[in-house]
């Protein structure tokens, strides 16, 4: 089996594309069950945010697998296959563990460095474990990636280099609301939404000084959560509407598959604002909970995806980027040797067990032609066997293991297959059972 990535990302499609691309979570679910259910992939994993939707899965076969994943994203995402093909890239294997390692430390982030998507991976990766898609492969991968990330965080002046997505739109939306202030304080807030990116932007609005925060999302519980974490109140979601005319500051970031404020309705609020800034409005929903057209619109300082992803376009220093390049290849080198080693593990226990089970038949016959040992003798006896067959197998499945993690060491788990005549199926069977493959946990 082989690591495969499909996917598209803000490098790769125009938000045009990712919007309609975009997966609600109960989509993902569906999509990650009909992953492991079609013949190529052993288990699966999706990454999906603001700005990329992948689809990670252990192969057996890659151009099957690259053609089963891309007709399920098309089948999921409502995209046609002929339009999603022209912006999908594929990674394999080591390419796609740099890919992920790279993700995850914030290098193919829109705006490079930021940090929130180590969350993003996390989640995930619980999805994975909750739906029983994620088995060995993909739980080391996504896990390491998490480490591998932390470090690139804690190691390197990445976290200067770059900001969060919540934290670069905000200013972005300050100098667009009033260039000379530069700043957010004083001002009301409008918080659409209660997840994690809401969560965020509400806690760095309180930062900024914010007068006062509302929060309105469509579960009125987690709505009052969050205002009561930042001292502010809660609003049925019915009202965000009506909210608009006394708000300085928007920030929307809902799961919603429609517009939650369309032109007209920004256009109201402005008829009855008495306030002589323009009415700001950051939109990090995908798709997009604010109508495009609200850019046209007088009084009105719309930022979104794709005025983000414009903004952000300038690389940031140089040389944090090239200590996290670092990181990222020598954890790749790493992650490669340890997962060639453990491809070789199956073999070795199948041939440990057949040696014991030869000692066992051994012994067993041995009793038979000296019935009258005594236990001390007997026990003597078996010591002596087993440990002489564990002194001949000790060096060379140590050295095996060694010589596997190297690149090209595939070939001697077969070598010793072959060597000593190990039952095929033993060794699946043990694969199987260390690897945790969900298919197998699913029949």
């Amino acid at each position: 089996m082989s690591l495969l990535v499909v996917g598209l990302s803000h490098r790769s499609a125009p938000v045009s594309v990712l919007e309609s691309a975009a997966l609600s979570e109960d989509a993902k679910a569906k999509l990650l069950q009909d992953t492991l259910a079609a013949e190529p992939a052993a288990e699966a994993a999706i990454l999906g945010t603001c700005n990329r939707i992948e689809l990670y899965a252990d192969v057996d076969k890659f151009h099957a697998g690259v053609a089963e994943l891309s007709t399920l994203l098309s089948q999921h995402s409502g995209v046609g296959l002929d339009e999603l093909t022209p912006h999908l890239y594929v990674h394999y294997e080591d390419r796609a563990v740099h890919h992920l390692f790279s993700v995850a430390c914030g290098l193919d982030s829109m705006v490079v460095g930021e940090g929130q998507i180590l969350g993003q991976i996390k989640d995930a990766l619980l999805l994975g474990q909750e739906l029983h898609t994620a088995g060995r492969v993909l739980n080391d991968l996504f896990q390491q990636a998490l480490r591998v990330g932390k470090r690139a965080h804690s190691e390197t002046g990445i976290d200067k280099a770059g900001q969060s997505l919540v934290t670069f739109g905000l200013a972005e939306l300050a100098k667009g609301i009033d260039a000379d202030a530069g700043d957010l304080g004083d001002r009301r807030a409008l918080v659409v939404g209660a997840g994690s990116m809401s969560s965020l932007a509400a806690a760095t609005l309180a930062r900024a000084g914010v007068t006062e925060i509302v929060v309105a999302n469509r579960t009125q519980d987690r709505a009052e959560r969050l205002a009561a974490s930042v001292g502010g109140r809660a609003v049925p979601f019915t009202e965000v509407h009506a909210e608009l005319a006394g708000t300085d500051i928007v920030v929307s970031c809902t799961g919603a598959t429609g517009l939650v404020l369309d032109k007209d309705a920004v256009v109201t609020a402005l008829a009855a604002r008495t306030s002589p800034l323009p009415l700001g409005l950051l939109d990090l929903a995908m798709p997009r909970d604010v109508d495009g057209a609200v850019h046209d619109v007088d009084g009105a300082h719309l930022v979104d995806i794709e005025d983000l992803a414009a903004a952000a376009a300038d690389e940031p220093m140089a040389a944090d980027v090239d200590a996290v390049r670092r990181i990222v290849s020598a954890e790749i080198a790493a992650f490669g040797a340890a997962q060639r080693a453990a491809r070789i593990t199956p073999t070795v226990v199948a041939l440990r067990t057949m040696a014991a089970d030869v000692v066992a038949s051994e012994l067993a016959r041995l009793d038979g032609r000296l019935p009258d040992l005594d236990d001390r003798q007997r026990a003597e006896i078996t010591q002596a066997v087993r440990r002489v067959v564990d002194k001949l197998l000790h060096a060379p499945t140590v050295r095996v293991k060694q010589l596997a993690g190297e690149p090209g060491g595939a070939g001697y788990a077969d070598a010793l297959r072959e060597l000593f005549d190990l039952d095929p199926q033993a060794v699946a069977a043990v694969s199987r059972a260390d690897t945790g493959d969900p298919k197998r946990d699913r029949a």
